[in-house]
């Protein structure tokens, strides 16, 4: 199958169209945003859910603690607020009085990773899924494009119990199915292949796809998944895979520790350990540059991946 796209959207406007529909059918559902309405897309919310919208100014902490109350009264609340905002300005607050107490938050994590761009590395956090999968009772969702991210937003205010949904600023391919449900931990098969299994999550999904491409025109059958959970991990998915293909690449606009690397490795490793190379931010921070500049500094590209795939196909024994 060969996947193409008419048009490219941001994430964070699959967020605020999930949240909006979410909310006409769902009463219990209230918005709480750190003075970046605009930027997380809450407008329609706002407008059409005024008794329903909360605007927490610069104040973080005071958002997720207001968030966990809420809950109390059967509420379901969506958090929103940039990545680095949403994790390491309040992970007390997250720890304690979301995912210790298993309340029923929905933490919107906008602007993550290296195409924050402009912003630098203040504003680019590239730790955060790995802050948030450590957290017990918390799921942990990134998603590919504008019609995933909304199909999640919606189906996360069905589940019950803490999620930290993860997505961004930049206009990315926009190819997913619109009418496809989204399956909160079970990875997503985007090719069919024997040689080699890649996971991709995030905004890497289309540079994963570009590369099984490039990977093909060498007679290589690449093995595609999304990964939109990150936890919980569909280990018995990926499992099946590389016991196939005997090697594994990952791809990710995250830092290489704690990220989707991190936990496939780890049940690769204990159950049949395989080549595995990774791309990804390797134990560096980023830098101001436009979304592109960076990727491409950093490695977070379709050339990358086609090479790591490469390597560990040469690892075979």
């Amino acid at each position: 199958m060969k996947y193409s796209f008419t048009e490219k959207k941001d994430t964070r406007s699959g967020f605020g169209a999930g949240l909006h529909e979410a909310a006409k059918s769902n009463k219990n559902i209230v918005a709480l945003c750190a003075d970046l309405t605009g930027s997380l897309k809450m407008n329609d919310f706002e407008r059409d859910f005024p008794d329903r919208f909360f605007q927490a100014g610069i104040a973080e902490a005071n958002m997720i603690g207001t968030a966990a109350g809420l809950t109390i009264g059967g509420k379901i609340p969506f958090a929103g607020t940039f990545a680095a905002f949403a994790t390491g300005r309040v992970y007390d607050q997250v720890r304690q009085s979301v995912a210790y107490s298993n309340k029923n938050v929905k933490i919107c994590a906008s602007h993550a990773g290296l195409t924050l761009g402009e912003d630098g590395a203040t504003h680019q956090i590239l730790e955060d899924i790995g802050l948030m999968k450590m957290l017990p009772n918390m799921t942990v969702i990134c998603t590919c494009d504008y019609n995933q991210t909304k199909a999640a937003t919606i189906a996360i205010s069905e589940h019950n119990g803490p999620v930290y949904l993860r997505f961004g600023r930049p206009a990315v391919p926009n190819f997913t199915n619109p009418d496809e449900k989204f399956e909160i931990g079970k990875a997503q098969k985007l090719y069919e292949g024997n040689d080699i299994t890649i996971l991709a999550t995030g905004h890497l999904v289309w540079k994963a796809i570009e590369a099984c491409e490039e990977l093909a025109k060498k007679g290589i059958n690449a093995e595609l998944f999304n990964i939109h959970t990150i936890k919980p991990f569909d280990a018995q998915t990926v499992l099946k895979s590389v016991n196939k293909t005997g090697a594994m690449v990952t791809a990710e606009e995250h830092m290489l520790n704690g990220g989707l690397f991190d936990t496939a490795a780890q049940y690769v490793a204990l159950n049949n350990p395989v080549p595995m190379e990774a791309v990804a931010v390797m134990d560096t921070f980023g830098e101001s540059g436009t979304p592109d500049q960076l990727m491409d500094k950093y490695g977070l590209t379709a050339e990358n991946i086609v090479k790591a795939a490469e390597k560990a196909i040469s690892r075979k024994r």
